[in-house]
């Protein structure tokens, strides 16, 4: 049989790979961190089990392709003019910033002008797959930091193509005309590109996807899918754009159409097969050797990657008013080497703008420093450096803070904590009850719309004792905590014992074994996502089989008694039953008739009208006045001009009680 080229390397990558990350998530090691490991393990500079890159490189860019296609499938046009509304700036600055004190320090190094330019831009970039893969792992691309994130990563893969430009122009030294000419021509050509795509995605797309979906076939959707994802990219690759950039373009195209939910679901597993390939690929560039030839030169450019670059994008995202949290989780995403950053090193190497040796001590450090960016962003939820931060973030942020912050003095009311839903259901329940409420929101965006409603907002984190204080916490009759972060969650129960020892604390927890923590901490009650979502789904399961209430709320007794003590003593839920839903009741209904003056009914009872026998119906229940009557007496009670009787029965049924309430009879007919 014909031998298929890289099949056994590729296949020795897959089975190392899978080898490896298995044995580090028994450590709780993120999984990128275990395929870029066995990268480095399975390369020509580790064990040599893989001698030609080349092939597993292809298949890496497309991994990176999908990744980035399955973004922009779940970033609708909306939302990204609110992402870049809120981070365009700061990754200008951020950029910007770290260009120039890399020029700075290269220069006092004793690099050249063109050298030091060059580990300016290195520097400037971050890695978009490893940053963006953690973020979708964790959920949070929607959360203050993922915001700020996505956007500066937008704005770093648009800067690669002057980026790209300038190289050429330093290594001739200067031409400082033509080289702006050629930046402002593919600046030129980048923007019809992205109008260009834009407006397809208006018009062309969701026909062209109508008119594949009236096919039926599952395969060729698919095939359209990947048609719309590389063509896209190798057209943006035509004008000097990335081919990720393109895929972004493309997935944001079909997020706009009523097939990106349906694209995103076929996506998934080629994404992320490719995207781990990808992984393992940048784990291959990674040489030992270097490192141990040059450990302090590396140890010093790893410290300028994670620790310097980290604090110019902390200081950006605090410029931009981020919550102090958030710039600190934002600093830590970007406190990597880049996945272009490698193509403009060697662009430089190739025209000589820095020298080998500069080289492969950039990329060793770099590659160190993407092994690391899983494990940061793993441990910096866990770090308080908000504290520090704190500050900074309040100089920078003043005026905005007391535009959002509309809580006047009061007490008794509940403090709300939390930007997603949970928050959101919390508040309007309590608004609907007439509850006074002051929510804390470190979502500007979210913070703003509440305001519009006309809420009290305090713009902060809720790890905060300056915020909680401001929200009236020690007045307060209740604090809710619904937040996602469970490090953040914990240390604002802490606070919050702090300065209010006897409000109560309701806290929401994803797992089981966070709720005994968060009571020492001081938290009243524990709300388990773990427990009431699977007592809710058991009770909804159990009702779609028609089994009876009373078994249901006992199998859900046992249940809870069999959980640890603070769950098993919360309540159990059941949804209502439904007629409808039962197949024996299907054809009962739940319906009213009101007494007219001068009916039969007017003045009898309901035995006396003997309703029950003569039509089929069970009267339940009586309204009059605008309330209920007691059940017990219902079957004594005479009936007045007005009331409205409540029965159960079939159609027909209802239909001959109405006779003998209007008539005394039923109808002949």
């Amino acid at each position: 049989m014909e031998h298929i080229p890289h099949l056994d390397q590729l296949a020795l990558v897959a089975g190392l790979g899978v080898l490896v990350s298995v044995l580090l998530a028994k450590l709780r090691l993120p999984a990128v961190a275990g395929l870029l490991f066995a990268g480095a393990l399975a390369g020509p500079r580790g064990l040599a089990l893989v001698v030609s890159t080349d092939a597993i490189a292809a298949l890496a860019e497309i991994g990176v392709m999908f990744l980035l296609f399955s973004i922009g499938l779940e970033l609708s046009l909306e939302r990204l003019r609110a992402i870049l509304r809120d981070a365009a700036v700061g990754g200008v600055l951020q950029v910007t910033l770290t260009i120039a004190v890399t020029f700075m320090i290269a220069r006092a190094l004793g690099h050249g002008i063109a050298a030091s330019v060059l580990y300016g831009f290195v520097f400037a970039l971050s890695s978009t797959a490893i940053v963006l893969r953690t973020l979708t792992e964790r959920r949070e691309l929607d959360a203050p930091h993922g915001r700020f994130l996505v956007g500066a990563l937008i704005l770093q893969d648009l800067c690669v193509v002057p980026m790209v430009l300038v190289v050429p122009v330093l290594a001739r030294g200067g031409e400082a005309i033509d080289a702006g000419a050629e930046m402002a021509w593919a600046l030129v050509k980048a923007g019809v590109l992205v109008a260009a795509v834009l407006l397809v995605s208006r018009w062309l797309v969701p026909r062209a996807l109508a008119w594949v979906d009236s096919s039926g076939s599952r395969e060729v959707f698919l095939l359209a899918v990947l048609g719309l994802c590389l063509g896209t990219a190798w057209l943006t690759s035509l004008v000097g754009l990335s081919l990720a950039l393109g895929a972004f373009l493309a997935g944001m195209m079909l997020a706009e159409t009523d097939f990106g939910d349906r694209a995103l679901g076929d996506v998934l597993p080629l994404r992320d097969a490719f995207v781990s390939i990808f992984f393992v690929s940048l784990g291959m560039l990674f040489d030992v050797q270097v490192v141990l030839d040059h450990p302090l030169e590396i140890a010093l450019l790893l410290l300028a990657f994670v620790l310097g670059k980290g604090l110019i994008a902390t200081f950006a995202a605090l410029v931009m008013r981020f919550p102090a949290r958030a710039a600190w989780l934002a600093g830590v995403g970007l406190a990597n080497f880049g996945e272009f950053g490698f193509v403009l090193a060697n662009l430089g190497l190739e025209r000589r703008v820095i020298a080998p040796h500069d080289t492969q001590l950039l990329l060793g450090a770099g590659i160190l420093s993407m092994f690391l960016t899983p494990l940061l962003s793993t441990l910096a939820p866990r770090i308080p450096a908000e504290r520090a931060l704190a500050p900074f973030a309040h100089l920078l942020r003043a005026r905005p803070l007391r535009e959002l912050e509309v809580c006047p003095a009061r007490s008794g009311h509940v403090v709300v904590a939390g930007s997603g839903m949970g928050g959101r259901l919390v508040a309007d329940a309590l608004a609907r009850c007439g509850i006074g409420h002051v929510v804390i929101d470190s979502d500007a965006q979210s913070a703003r719309t509440a305001r519009d409603r006309g809420e009290a907002v305090v713009y902060g984190e809720p790890t905060s004792r300056t915020v909680l204080a401001h929200a009236g916490l020690g007045s307060a009759s209740a604090l809710v905590l619904v937040g996602t972060d469970p490090s953040a969650v914990a240390r604002a129960v802490t606070a919050a014992r702090a300065i209010a020892p006897k409000v109560p604390i309701l806290v929401r927890a994803h797992y089981v074994r966070e709720g005994a923590s968060l009571e020492e901490r001081g938290a009243s009650d524990v709300v388990s996502d773990e427990i009431e979502t699977g007592v809710e789904i058991v009770a909804r399961v159990l009702r779609r089989l028609e089994v009876p209430r009373n078994v249901i709320e006992a199998r859900l007794r046992e249940a809870r008694s069999e959980l640890p003590e603070e769950c098993a003593r919360r309540s159990a839920t059941l949804p209502r039953n439904v007629l409808g839903a039962s197949t024996e009741l299907s054809q009962m209904k739940v319906d009213s008739l009101e007494v007219h003056s001068g009916s039969h009914a007017e003045g009898r009872t309901l035995v006396e009208l003997d309703l029950r026998r003569r039509s089929g119906v069970t009267a339940f229940a009586l309204r009059r006045n605008g309330g209920i009557v007691d059940a017990r007496g219902l079957a004594t009670t005479a009936l007045h001009r007005g009331d409205v009787l409540f029965v159960v029965g079939t159609s027909e049924a209802v239909r001959v009680a109405s006779d003998v309430l209007e008539h005394g009879d039923a109808d002949p007919s």
